[in-house]
């Protein structure tokens, strides 16, 4: 029997509505929604599941409404009984593999991300950062490009390693365009600018980890009782206090999505059940590698499925 791994979305995965269904079925579903909206002191739910869209897509709604619904998902999911060898998440999602993990309370973790996305959007004034999507262009040599802008004088990362042939990158506007320009000059198949109210996962988020760091030091990070792959190191960690320090660099250090996928299989995994809205992240698995097991679980029809599947191959 392979190993399981599950997997939460970040920022790009949400959408007006989401849970909804769920929490309309389930009090055990709608009482998560119920707690984020009492913890932040706003009507965050109301923003998930009536928007409108510009509302939901502000960062500092945004993370806490991802996490909320993903947790919500997951609360009825976890009743079939079916536990994780492993947990990860993309950027964002790696605090909902957190609270999966049992290492941070629902209630810190929604409110850390709110702040999380109140500092990452203030951290650069909105049109001085940007991101872009590159296809089709080798790690190694979009990396050659990135520094070589970032030595003339503009910062520019690789913010993203998603899976084989697709990297964000991530920094000043004129950076990101003058990386673009090269990354094509360079093979790169396609690049596409990414709609983002800041340079996330660039070193121009080094104030607003920072002044996450306050607030992680204010809530308490428990041991993990399931290792969770780190986005930084893409290795699993299990300590409280490598926790808190990986959090914090996740904010200014690229998303090692591909590399976490990749350990993942090595350590055994070969089915990923992705808790939340959206399938970005089976999409992104399969593309690392096509044989293995992906199942997105979102609504009812997705929960039932991916429950009677996986229970079907224990």
């Amino acid at each position: 029997m392979s190993k399981i791994a599950f997997i939460f979305p970040g920022q790009g995965s949400q959408s007006v509505g989401m849970g909804k269904q769920l929490a309309d079925l389930y009090p055990e579903v709608q009482t998560i929604f119920t707690i984020a909206d009492e913890k932040l002191g706003i009507s965050l739910s109301s923003i998930i599941f009536e928007g409108p869209t510009e509302k939901l897509i502000l960062t500092v709604n945004t993370q806490p409404a991802l996490l909320t619904t993903s947790m919500a998902i997951y609360e009825k999911f976890k009743q079939s009984g079916i536990v994780p060898d492993f947990v990860a998440g993309h950027s964002l999602g790696e605090y909902t593999a957190l609270v999966a993990a049992g290492s941070i309370s629902f209630e810190d973790a929604v409110y850390a991300v709110r702040k999380r996305g109140e500092f990452m959007e203030e951290a650069v004034p909105a049109g001085l950062g940007a991101m872009a999507a590159v296809l089709g262009l080798e790690m190694e040599m979009l990396e050659q490009v990135t520094t070589s802008v970032t030595n003339e004088g503009h910062s520019v990362q690789l913010a993203n390693l998603n899976c084989p042939g697709q990297i964000v990158i991530s920094g000043t506007a004129k950076g990101v365009e003058m990386a673009s320009v090269r990354a094509k000059e360079n093979g790169a198949r396609l690049v596409i600018p990414l709609e983002v109210s800041g340079p996330f996962h660039s070193s121009l988020m080094m104030p607003a980890a920072e002044r996450l760091k306050e607030v992680l030091n204010g809530i308490e990070i428990l041991e993990a009782k399931v290792p969770v792959i780190a986005n930084v190191t893409a290795l699993p960690m299990n300590g409280s206090d490598e926790i808190k320090e990986k959090l914090i660099q996740q904010l200014y250090s690229p998303v090692r999505w591909q590399q976490s996928v990749e350990k993942l299989i090595e350590l055994g995994v070969g089915t990923f059940i992705e808790i939340g809205p959206g399938k970005v992240l089976s999409g992104l698995v399969k593309k690392v590698d096509r044989s293995i097991k992906t199942y997105a679980v979102s609504d009812e029809e997705s929960l039932r499925k991916a429950i009677d599947a996986v229970k079907g191959e224990m």
